[in-house]
């Protein structure tokens, strides 16, 4: 697939059900998330919820720490610093190559 025809992950394409049929999580669940600022998902001009790959991703994430005993606001915390560590990642590669 060449670049020009590759979907980009943070697009949102997916309604709310199929957001909720992907990531098998319930519709009250998702916008439970949403509420919590857990996840951001895009808006169409009519105000129509649309997901991305990177939201599902984030919702299967929610998931399994749920599933291993961390309350939302810990969930938060979590995933806070998680992004985090991805941006400062990004940062230093960005220092490596600049010093090559």
């Amino acid at each position: 697939m060449t670049e020009s025809h590759r979907v980009r992950s943070d697009l949102g394409v997916y309604s709310i059900s199929v957001a909720s049929e992907l990531s098998q999580v319930g519709l009250q669940t998702l916008r439970l998330y949403e509420r919590r600022h857990l996840i951001r998902p895009q808006r169409t001009a009519g105000g129509t919820r649309r997901y991305s790959e990177d939201d599902i991703t984030r919702i299967r994430r929610i998931t399994e720490l749920v599933a291993t005993g961390v309350n939302l606001p810990g969930v938060e915390r979590i995933l806070t610093l998680e992004d985090e560590c991805a941006d400062l990642r990004t940062q230093l590669d960005v220092c490596r190559a600049g010093a090559e």
